[in-house]
């Protein structure tokens, strides 16, 4: 995996010439965000070594690099799941690749089911913690110490002190935010109505299909994180009679913009 990992930053750097500091994963309909991004470079997955392309229908397939304010950053247009049948090494293999790269701080973006009965759809969730229920662990396997330590303290796996700046955007840009614990399930199937329970009797406030084991993995590498979670659809009858993913993305969509905003200062002002 080392081997891979720096074979591809060293083909990425040697084609964009190009430092972020940042990097930003962006979930289903959010990937417009890079329209706020001054563009320098961007590379098609398909033409990276070692990537793995996207095959989800609202995640394109490219890595954009450019500036926000005075910080580089990266974005990945389009993300990898472990249900379109990749191993988790492969799910998180371009989180590592960002880390070679350079990039310090990790932004993670989603769209989720929510099951706290003060969420609505269209609501913006700041991620403060997760629960791991994906059946495979990206962290599984002998360690390479080169990578992180053996055992990861996950105690603050979601920087509380980029939380505080993003509280203190929003406020200032009125814009309405959740705090939330976020499920991280195998998909690819919408839960039913008992695993809707199961995840609100388990302490979570929205449930999905990523985020959980990029977050992982940037942690492992020391990396700080910032998640935010949009909630597309609630867990409850009336909610999940019709759902779709049209629907998912269409909801995501409504909640671009204000989430482009939020993102885009956090990284100025961060």
């Amino acid at each position: 995996m080392w081997e891979k990992v720096q074979q591809t930053a060293k083909y990425i750097s040697d084609k964009t010439g190009f430092t972020p500091r940042y990097g930003v994963i962006l979930g289903s309909g959010l990937g417009s965000f890079t329209d706020e991004i001054e563009i320098e470079h961007t590379l098609n997955y398909d033409e990276i070594p070692n990537f793995p392309v996207s095959t989800v229908e609202g995640h394109s397939g490219c890595l954009v690099f450019g500036k926000i304010g005075q910080n580089n950053v990266v974005a990945m247009k389009g993300r990898f799941h472990y249900y379109e049948g990749y191993g988790m090494d492969e799910v998180t293999f371009p989180v590592r690749v960002m880390k070679a790269l350079g990039v310090e701080k990790l932004i993670v973006s989603n769209a989720s089911g929510g099951v706290n009965p003060f969420y609505k759809v269209g609501d913006i969730v700041l991620i403060y913690d997760h629960i791991n229920f994906f059946p495979e662990h990206p962290l599984r396997g002998k360690n390479d110490e080169r990578f992180g330590p053996r055992f990861v303290n996950m105690h603050e796996a979601y920087s509380r002190k980029m939380i505080a700046k993003a509280k203190e955007i929003a406020i200032g840009q009125q814009i309405d935010v959740k705090d939330g614990i976020y499920l991280g399930l195998q998909g690819p199937t919408y839960e039913t109505m008992s695993e809707y329970r199961m995840v609100k009797i388990l302490g979570a406030d929205c449930v999905g299909m990523s985020t959980v084991p990029e977050v992982i993995v940037a942690r492992h590498m020391n990396m700080e994180v910032f998640g935010l979670s949009v909630i597309t659809d609630m867990g409850n009858e009336e909610g999940i009679e019709t759902l779709s993913h049209d629907e998912v993305l269409q909801a995501a969509k409504m909640a671009e913009p204000k989430v482009k905003a939020l993102i885009k200062e956090l990284i100025i002002k961060y």
